[in-house]
């Protein structure tokens, strides 16, 4: 709808997942490991950013949306990540209000 081009991860378990179908492009994740395990695997979700050209990640929500080492990850691999920067994300970790 914005002329964005879409991309899209999946486990072996969501194959038949809507967002799967919505995408422009999805690819599998996670070969060998359970479905928890592949969408935490920050070398998975850069790994198909490179090879699919994408700029920036939207890690949704929970799972990766929350660690300061994926926005790390993203930001050595030149992509954008959107969401809070990791500094915000470790300074609201050590926050007794977090």
């Amino acid at each position: 709808e914005m002329g964005k081009k879409t991309v899209a991860v999946f486990a072996e378990e969501d194959k038949l997942g809507l967002h799967r179908f919505k995408a422009d492009e999805a690819y599998r994740i996670g070969e060998d490991l359970g479905p928890v395990a592949a969408y935490l695997s920050i070398d998975e979700m850069i790994r198909v950013a490179r090879i699919s050209g994408a700029d920036a990640i939207h890690p949704g929500y929970g799972l990766l949306s929350e660690n300061p080492d994926f926005v790390d990850a993203c930001e050595k691999n030149g992509i954008t990540f959107i969401g809070p920067r990791a500094e915000t994300m470790r300074a609201l970790a050590l926050s007794p209000r977090a």
